[in-house]
């Protein structure tokens, strides 16, 4: 696969443009499961991955074909996650109660996509609830655990895509778990 990108790379530095959308094609998923799982939202993970390749197309010549391109891939998604991260504040809650109404959310008023059967429900509510938790790491804490655990990334790879020391990336990891473990306790 790395021979395959680096062709492409090297198509796309030519002025290809069909090559960078074979690009996209192989990385799309991934990226887009970074940044969802970072900023938590279809739409904002939408945009997040699109900045992201957007980001990459015109800082291709910077790119170093000696390394992964998936790492600096990942690392501009999150560094673009963050940064949404940063400056988001929220307009509403979903839990928010409509005006004009009694007891109606606006949660309730969203279409459901799909019926899920009653045996998911629990298993649905505790990934939801554990998202939630992580989403209220701070940031830093908030990557290390997304990328090692949710991304199955090494330590090796987060420390690339991050540009922070492996042993920082342990710590973070480290102290990203037990902070999760000390709020899931006092829940």
């Amino acid at each position: 696969m790395d021979t395959i990108v680096k062709r492409l790379i090297r198509e796309v530095r030519k002025g290809d443009q069909q090559a960078f959308a074979e690009i996209v094609e192989l990385y799309k998923d991934k990226v887009y499961q970074v940044a969802y799982r970072m900023v938590g939202n279809v739409h904002e993970a939408q945009d997040v991955a699109q900045e992201a390749f957007l980001r990459a197309y015109t800082n291709i010549e910077r790119f170093d074909v000696n390394r992964k391109f998936s790492t600096w891939l990942f690392r501009i998604a999150t560094n673009v996650a963050i940064d949404r991260l940063r400056k988001k504040k929220p307009d509403f809650y979903l839990q928010d109660e409509v005006k004009g109404s009694e007891g109606l959310t606006f949660e309730s008023q969203l279409a459901a996509d799909e019926e899920r059967p009653e045996d998911q429900v629990i298993t649905i509510e505790m990934q939801e609830w554990v998202q939630d938790e992580i989403n209220q790491l701070p940031p830093k804490y908030r990557t290390a655990i997304i990328l090692k655990y949710m991304e199955d990334l090494s330590i090796s790879e987060i420390s690339d895509i991050l540009d922070i020391p492996q042993s920082t990336v342990k710590t973070r990891v480290h102290r990203g778990r037990e902070a999760l473990r000390k709020r899931m306790r006092h829940v």
